[in-house]
């Protein structure tokens, strides 16, 4: 039985991934349940944000073209809210997070979502899931 993904990036962010993998290094994102910026997925330098040991690692994906996985984090609090939803980050045209990778090219970050089906729900109610802390 496959675990259904959590977690997909749209072609357009593909792409921009590749180029900011390109100009700065292995990537990561955090989804904070924080206000303005702080709700946006927030793309990082690996390793830049301090993931602590509330934080769920929701799925490594890869992106053809970058030869290391991007680990999408999410807080726990944004993960009980969450857990039932499938993200797919997307890219827009405006300006991004403060602190986040695209901003200087002129594009930001978003989630698009869906409720999991009951088939897939089924598979991940009691799936195990990777914390900062372990």
């Amino acid at each position: 039985m496959e675990i259904p993904s959590r977690v997909e990036f749209t072609e357009d962010a593909a792409a921009l991934l590749r180029k900011l993998r390109e100009n700065h290094g292995p990537l990561m994102f955090h989804q904070s349940g924080g206000c303005c910026d702080g709700s946006s997925p927030m793309c990082y330098l690996a390793g830049e944000f301090k993931v602590g040991g509330q934080d769920v690692l929701l799925q490594s994906l890869i992106v053809e073209g970058i030869a290391e996985p991007i680990d999408f984090w999410m807080s726990a609090s944004q993960f009980e809210y969450w857990k039932h939803t499938h993200l797919t980050v997307d890219v827009v045209v405006g300006r991004g997070g403060g602190f986040s990778l695209e901003t200087p090219e002129g594009k930001r970050f978003l989630i698009r979502s869906r409720l999991f089906s009951d088939g897939e729900w089924a598979i991940l109610e009691n799936a195990p899931v990777a914390t900062g802390a372990n």
